[in-house]
């Protein structure tokens, strides 16, 4: 458990300095020189260079463990945010972006690879998937208002090359305090039967004996297209929130609108009540309610904007903790780094869709109907996993994440 709280800490501090910036680039890029749609492709490709990255932690942090990963993203995202501070024009931002979108790649599966590896216990490891998600939510809510104060204090160049040595301080840090735990025999011998029970109570099969050389079942595609979804509409969020700002007064306001959006998140991650409830069911509902909450923002519903955004961070509390403990459950308890990798690259592909759709149609169309869509899609085709499941569908459409 020492792990678990070093780890908290870090993640802390290494999300508040990356939410820290989301009010504040998209100012910056404007007074270099950037137009909305060249915004809207910084965004995309900050995302999609994400995909090789996920794809080598994917494969690397189940052989080789979370510590080096950890390291290396922390320093060299730092690293890239002390260049940051000296560009001059927007192609230099892009290209900037760009390399840290695949460095930050590796944090996330690492992270939450370690963390699973923590104990075999599902609900156990459901609390720590909590506990992750509580500490990025606070860091969230505090990190975009305090960047765009600092900003507006000492200044973008300033405030870069801060930010960048915080988190080299940070890597500095997790390497001398972070300790990584290896998958033991024990636990996946514990594992593996736990998930092939669980699967075969969902197949319709009970009383049928699995053996424990089994291989573990595999996790069914369809469970991806939610985060794909739900990355979208986080991404048009972040491009159209720092539209906003025109000046330095505005940008403090748009500091706290992120900071809303967390508040709203940290109060459904505190309700803990909810984690005794199905996952299935809490990704579901939670997102039909995110959709509906980005309609009646598209849709200009008379009610204030921040009340809206507080629902939205709601929404994504409820569904952040549950979508990971999904996962869990169908990851045989010896695939969590391949788990949360494909979990990355879902989330990083929804990431480039939604600032690249917003940037190019939002001359035509609201971005917030886009999102709307996005996870009205999701929310429909995410039952027909749950039904196969049920019926005892074959897994043969659905390919294995190892």
């Amino acid at each position: 458990m020492k792990t678990a709280i070093w780890l908290y800490l870090f993640l802390f501090v290494a999300f508040f300095d990356l939410h820290a910036q989301y009010p504040i680039l998209t100012p910056f890029a404007v007074s270099l020189g950037a137009a909305p749609s060249f915004i809207g492709l910084m965004m995309g490709l900050y995302s999609i260079t994400h995909l090789p990255g996920n794809i080598i932690a994917g494969y690397s942090v189940d052989r080789f463990g979370s510590r080096l990963f950890i390291v290396f993203s922390l320093a060299a995202a730092g690293g890239i945010l002390l260049l940051q501070s000296r560009v001059t024009d927007p192609w230099q931002l892009l290209t900037l972006r760009s390399i840290s979108g695949f460095v930050l790649a590796f944090l996330s599966p690492a992270c939450m690879s370690l963390l699973a590896r923590i104990t075999s216990d599902r609900v156990k490891q459901g609390k720590l998937m909590a506990g992750n998600g509580l500490m990025h939510t606070i860091a969230s809510v505090i990190s975009p208002a305090a960047g765009a104060y600092l900003v507006a204090q000492i200044g973008f160049t300033t405030a870069f090359y801060v930010l960048g040595w915080i988190l080299i301080v940070t890597a500095a840090c997790a390497l001398f305090f972070i300790r990584d735990i290896p998958v033991t025999p024990q636990a996946a011998a514990l594992a593996q039967p736990l998930a092939a029970h669980m699967n075969a109570q969902q197949l319709g099969m009970r009383g049928k004996a699995f053996k424990e050389t089994e291989k573990p079942p595999s996790v069914p595609w369809l469970i991806y297209l939610l985060p794909v979804a739900m990355s979208c509409a986080q991404g048009i969020l972040s491009f159209e929130l720092p539209l906003m700002a025109t000046s330095k007064e505005a940008m403090m306001t748009t500091g706290l609108l992120f900071s809303v959006v967390s508040l709203g998140a940290l109060l459904t991650l505190s309700m803990l009540f909810l984690n005794k409830l199905s996952p299935f069911h809490r990704s579901l509902w939670g997102a039909f309610m995110l959709a509906i909450t980005y309609f009646a923002i598209a849709a200009g519903v008379p009610l204030p904007f921040m009340s809206l955004l507080f629902l939205v961070g709601m929404c994504k509390g409820v569904i952040f903790p549950a979508l990971s403990s999904l996962l869990i459950e169908h990851s045989g308890g010896t695939r969590y780094g391949r788990t949360f990798s494909f979990l990355s690259i879902a989330f990083s592909v929804g990431a480039f869709m939604g600032p690249m759709l917003a940037g190019q149609l939002r001359d035509y169309i609201s971005p917030y109907y886009i999102a709307f869509l996005s996870l009205m899609i999701a929310v429909s085709v995410l039952p027909f996993f749950s039904y196969t499941a049920r019926t005892g569908g074959s897994n043969a459409h659905f390919s294995r994440t190892g």
